[in-house]
């Protein structure tokens, strides 16, 4: 009887990893698609059967030397370092804000700076490129900037609302009874407490802004075009430029993964943040 559980349990664990594995490869198999694309020359591309083939680096150096696609590079990660930051700074002492005062319309004043997240990019591009026209920014980092930072500000009080939430009030009032400021406090007890959740949420303003599409394919030209955007270079009458299109892909996702990967046990931490308590 209990080799019989002992065998049932076996056979239970073996299809539950039959199923994830499952699932990983169905999620990881456009990525490896797009590898093996990228990897392909032009007359190759268009032979899906034949999986054997002679890799070659051509589309690779084909957009790093003709395309300069390190320029596109440069200024995501400046628009996505600067709208983190900026996010981060504005949207944790609003947060705190919410956390910690009440007033008549709190909650609603709430729904509404979490509803700015809900809008549409569509929706509201007009309006951002003839405000970006008329103050001359367009083509520019710093309209990118300004528009990302109006989606992750509400984004990063939702989120840094509740880790601050989590924390006892005590701290603060045993604080205020030593002689600290509020800044101080802030500076000193707050900040320190938060700090898993602050790199759980600059993870994912970072992520956004590294592959928001609609702002940057409108609102830029040459300038200030970023990753996700390049890709339309390969866009032409006489068809697409698949290889190229492909390895324009991979990198751009290459920077995004090695830094999820290696950030990844501080947004575990700082998404249970609070999870537990005692």
């Amino acid at each position: 009887m209990k080799s019989h559980k002992k065998f049932k349990k076996i056979v239970l664990k073996l299809l539950k990893g039959i199923v994830i594995i499952g699932i990983c490869f169905f999620v990881i198999f456009p990525f490896l698609w797009m590898i093996l694309v990228s990897l392909r020359n032009k007359a190759d591309i268009f032979s899906p059967g034949n999986l054997w083939i002679q890799p070659t680096l051509d589309n690779y150096r084909t957009i790093i030397q003709s395309n300069n696609i390190f320029n596109y590079f440069y200024n995501s990660i400046i628009v996505s370092v600067c709208t983190t930051l900026i996010s981060l700074a504005l949207g944790s002492f609003a947060a705190y804000g919410f956390a910690r005062y009440n007033w008549a319309r709190r909650e609603d004043d709430a729904f509404f700076a979490l509803s700015q997240k809900f809008l549409p990019a569509m929706a509201v591009v007009i309006p951002y490129f003839l405000m970006a026209m008329m103050f001359k920014l367009l083509d520019t980092r710093l309209v990118l900037v300004i528009c990302y930072t109006t989606f992750n500000i509400p984004f990063t009080i939702w989120m840094m609302r509740g880790f601050i939430e989590d924390l006892p009030k005590e701290l603060e009032e045993a604080a205020f009874v030593d002689g600290c400021t509020k800044m101080k406090t802030l500076y000193k007890i707050i900040l320190p407490l938060v700090l898993p959740g602050m790199v759980a949420t600059a993870i994912f303003c970072i992520i956004n802004s590294w592959n928001e599409f609609i702002f940057a394919n409108f609102l830029t030209s040459i300038n200030a075009k970023t990753v996700p955007t390049s890709v339309m270079m390969y866009l032409s009458v006489s068809g697409v430029k698949w290889g190229e299109m492909a390895a324009t892909g991979v990198l751009a996702v290459l920077p995004v993964l090695i830094f999820a990967i290696s950030v990844q046990k501080h947004m575990i931490r700082g998404l249970t943040f609070g999870a537990v308590k005692g």
